[in-house]
């Protein structure tokens, strides 16, 4: 039995076990189209049984220290060590990720897991003075109690950790429904992994299923105090408005739209490198994804045509062949979405320097440019090989074009002026944005998130203790206090 095959269960309260929904996800190889294994999605009742059992457990593991809950954490890392091989093969059959892109996230999983063991001795109290003669006010960090954590799928094994690691380092406990397309990846392979680092039961619970069976239950039910999501912003919109009708707290990840600005003095050749990851690393399907090259007029001509001449040599294949640079989208869905959004942006007078062909899941790049400026697809996000190039006339066109997006995740600026691309990076309205660099970056201890409808509140670091602990005054009258009565 493969590990996939072996995983596609419910794990709950330490326990795995069928879902007993009414009807199977199938998960599918989207290069090969090969059934991987398929399970029966998890009921409402089981979302319940999995909280009641977070809920039971939390209690105990927010009381051991946090230098024993940091062991934990190295534990996991020495079994994603060891077990690095099977990781890597589920990730590319399951997500169709080639090797470099399931190597990258995997280095970024073992990162995660080192600043969690860390994270578990930072939820630091304070004591502060007061007014009142004889009182002394001392503020407690604890955990919020159970966090619900709800992943995407295309880094599933990364951003669902990016939450399930914190809050358990912070001493709570989680219930997390990774994506559909992702249930092993996302879920319950890192079910796996802890509960062979011996994390103890019930305080990390793995629920499969769909909204279509469970409806909103995930993120209603009275036990999670906060839910962290990563996904589109049409979903997190509704998360939002779920748990905020419930008074819970949220963490929402959401889409971007970033945009990667080249100026007229950048070093064009690193530039078009730094543009082409950007926008194609996993096939153009992550959050921080460059979807729109700002360049300015004076080098258009130029980084066109070397940008291009990139592209068209990225090869697109088979993700588990190591010469492969770009594998399939996640489903055919996508791949026909993505299709029909080119030909329609086409039809409106955008014009192709280079038109990839659809081949079921495999989308060939393209690359477009003299996008009609009203055309939606410069707004939105593309989670797809799709790069739009955009010529522009200084830097103040270059920020009104930048920034005229409902998103602000991610970005960039080349130059070869250090300080000018810190200004300009000042005036873009976006969570993130990096001198000199590609627009996808992370790392555990900065605070990773988006303004506009890129999502609300941050992880990574501080803002990982903020987002899964609350703050608890406790004062103490050492003297008497006067009363009015």
């Amino acid at each position: 039995m493969s590990l996939i095959a072996e995983l596609a269960q419910q794990y709950i309260d330490g326990r795995w076990q069928p879902g007993t929904g009414s009807w199977d996800i199938v998960d599918l190889d989207p290069y090969s189209g090969e059934k991987l294994a398929s399970f029966t999605v998890a009921t409402a009742e089981e979302v319940d049984l999995a909280y009641r059992a977070a809920e039971r457990a939390q209690p105990a593991w927010a009381a051991t220290s946090p230098y024993e809950r940091r062991l934990v954490f190295e534990r996991a890392l020495q079994v994603v060590e060891a077990r690095e091989p099977e990781i890597l093969q589920v990730m590319t059959a399951e997500l169709g990720g080639t090797l470099m892109k399931s190597g990258f996230e995997l280095s970024l999983v073992k990162d995660m897991l080192r600043e969690a063991g860390a994270l578990a001795l930072r939820a630091e109290g304070r004591i502060l003075p007061s007014p009142v003669p004889g009182k002394e006010n001392r503020l407690y960090r604890l955990p919020v109690g159970v966090v619900g954590v709800i992943s995407p799928f295309n880094a599933p094994v990364f951003l669902s950790l990016k939450a399930v690691a914190p809050a358990l380092a912070l001493g709570n406990a989680v219930v997390l429904k990774p994506h559909q397309d992702a249930p092993v990846a996302g879920g319950t392979l890192i079910a796996k992994v802890f509960e062979e680092a011996g994390l103890p039961a019930g305080l990390l619970n793995v629920v499969l299923t769909d909204i279509a069976e469970i409806g909103d239950a995930f993120i209603e039910h009275p036990v999670p105090k906060v839910i962290a999501f990563t996904g589109s912003d049409t979903v997190g919109r509704h998360v939002a408005a779920v748990a905020a009708g419930h008074l819970k707290r949220t963490v929402l990840e959401l889409g971007g739209n970033s945009a990667l600005v080249v100026l007229d003095d950048a070093d064009l050749d690193y530039a078009v490198d730094a543009a082409v990851a950007s926008r194609f690393v996993h096939q153009g399907q992550i959050c921080m994804a460059a979807n729109r090259i700002l360049v300015d007029r004076a080098v258009f001509a130029e980084f066109s045509e070397k940008f291009t001449a990139k592209v068209a040599s990225l090869s697109v294949g088979d993700p588990g062949d190591p010469g492969t640079d770009l594998g399939p989208l996640i489903n055919s869905a996508q791949a026909e979405a993505i299709t029909a959004e080119v030909e329609r942006a086409i039809a409106g007078g955008a014009r192709a320097l280079l038109h990839g062909a659809t081949v079921g899941t495999l989308v060939r790049p393209t690359v477009l440019t003299d996008v009609p400026a009203d055309d939606p697809i410069l707004r939105r996000e593309v989670f797809g090989p799709v790069a739009l190039l955009v010529p522009f006339d200084g830097e103040d066109e270059a920020v009104r074009i930048a920034n005229d997006t409902p998103f602000g995740l991610s970005g960039a600026v080349h130059t070869a002026d250090v300080e000018r691309g810190v200004r300009f990076a000042q005036r873009i309205d976006t969570g993130m944005i990096h001198v000199n660099d590609g627009t996808i970056a992370d790392e555990p201890i900065v605070p990773f998130g988006g303004e506009k409808n890129s999502g609300v509140g941050r992880l990574g670091g501080d803002s990982s203790v903020d987002a899964f602990t609350t703050v608890k005054w406790i004062s103490i009258q050492h003297g008497r206090s006067r009363f009015p009565f």
